[in-house]
């Protein structure tokens, strides 16, 4: 397939770092209308292979912005709708010994290893942290564009990783998922690209929103495929590059680490890591399952290569919560998750996290200014694309991890004003794949026959 139109804009500069201030608490007591208004924002993913992008019944999160902030995309991406009449998922039965979770259910969480940090660090790129402005383009929100407004002289306090932010995984909501039509696309294409085995390839950079800035994602990235993935990669050096992925697919697949809070950092990143906010040793997941899904109405067409794909928002704190779409489960309870909270899984049962990408793609585009127009979640409702969009393969990433069942005990990565909040969870495709290796997706993809489901682990 031939290289298709782009539609980059400049080199982005280099990031500037805008602390938020006003972070209101809503309780349990938050209005039903900005729940309602908050919902869309609740992602898209079903444990027994269905597709599109599902809901979940009754998320509501407990701690959003005081007012549904503006959206800085601008415009609908097909997940305003109601949510799905797909029917509910069996619960699969509860997994482990029964047992209390966290080996002894403690009560106190432990301090904060960031001692409660109350003034932001020092932003390593140099650029103003108490001026500049966000122009909301950008997979991770936007990069700032350095320009001060001269108010203030003082950043306001970011915000703190929370024991509240920690929930048991059975108090999550219900995964909901799409009704399958007579046209449904219900094969999966797998690719096998390990699990980055001792940071073997990582960096702070984020080529897709911030291409030529060095520590432009201002937190460590694990990569997976691609060998040649950092902030200067280009498609010809893409398409020269090696790959771990066992079946020759060299796309570059990407998502911020996970830390143990109280862990040492021995890395040669670990000085930039605690200027950005980022403490604690980085846990590498046990596995990494990369899978690429069909469509519930329709069949799939061919991913163009070198496309860029976005799921998720790293700053979703402030930009609000329409693009969050990573969830947050556990092995064994893939029924239920969450999206604004970190799970905590009983004894015998891994840390979940599960992205799912969109794929409803404008036929012409491999990239767009916010790097969201050019290709849009389905419907989550329906399971339909948007008009003038056609469907292609589902990219849906499951990371798993060993983790401690304490609150605070494991956070992720995220910049410096976003606080490890676990709904700022996203991650990042650049598809290398050649011609053939795609054909062979869709064709795996469309080649099954309506009900075929991907085996549920109970």
């Amino acid at each position: 397939m031939g290289r298709k139109k782009k539609a980059f804009a400049a080199l982005i500069p280099a990031l500037t770092l805008v602390a938020t201030a006003g972070q209101g608490t809503l309780g349990a007591n938050a209005s039903e209308a900005l729940r309602t208004a908050n919902a869309a924002a609740y992602p898209a993913w079903s444990a027994d292979g269905g597709t599109g992008t599902p809901r979940l019944q009754g998320a509501g999160r407990t701690n959003p912005p005081t007012a549904a902030p503006t959206d800085p995309q601008g415009g609908q991406m097909g997940d305003g709708g109601p949510m799905g009449d797909g029917g509910e998922m069996g619960d699969g039965g509860q997994m482990g010994d029964g047992g209390p979770i966290g080996d002894g259910g403690q009560t106190t969480p432990p301090a904060d290893p960031q001692g409660g940090q109350t003034s932001p660090p020092t932003d390593p790129q140099g650029g103003q942290q108490n001026g500049g402005q966000q122009n909301g383009g950008g997979q991770n929100g936007g990069q700032g564009n350095g320009q001060g407004n001269g108010q203030g002289n003082q950043p306001p306090a970011n915000p703190t990783l929370r024991a509240d932010q920690f929930v048991d995984i059975r108090k999550a909501p219900r995964v909901q998922q799409p009704r399958r039509g007579r046209q449904a696309s219900t094969g999966v294409f797998a690719s096998s690209c390990g699990v980055n085995k001792g940071q073997a390839h990582s960096n702070p950079d984020n080529v897709l929103a911030a291409p030529g800035v060095v520590n432009g994602a201002h937190h460590i990235h694990d990569y997976v495929g691609n060998l040649d993935t950092n902030a200067f990669s280009t498609d010809e050096t893409f398409a020269a590059a090696g790959t771990t992925c066992t079946n020759g697919d060299k796309s570059a697949y990407f998502w911020p680490v996970i830390r143990l809070r109280n862990g040492q950092d021995n890395s040669d990143r670990a000085q930039q890591s605690q200027a950005d906010g980022n403490v604690g040793s980085i846990v590498t997941p046990s596995s990494v399952k990369i899978q690429y899904l069909g469509n519930p109405r329709a069949k799939v067409t061919a991913l163009p290569r070198f496309i860029r794909v976005a799921t998720g928002d790293a700053k979703a704190v402030t930009n609000g919560l329409k693009n969050a779409h990573a969830s947050w489960t556990c092995s064994g309870f893939e029924n239920r998750a969450f999206t604004d909270k970190y799970p905590l899984c009983p004894r015998g049962s891994k840390v979940e996290r599960v992205l799912n990408f969109p794929s409803c793609w404008d036929g012409q585009n491999t990239d767009s200014a916010n790097h969201r127009d050019h290709i849009q979640f389905a419907d989550p409702r329906t399971g339909q694309c948007p008009q003038g969009t056609k469907a292609v393969p589902q990219l849906r990433m499951t990371l798993a991890y060993n983790l401690p069942a304490k609150p605070l005990a494991f956070a992720l990565d995220s910049f410096p004003e976003s606080g490890h909040d676990p709904v700022t969870d996203h991650g990042d495709l650049i598809n290398v794949m050649d011609e053939q290796l795609m054909a062979k997706a869709v064709k795996a993809i469309n080649g099954a026959k309506a009900g075929t489901r991907i085996k549920r682990r109970r």
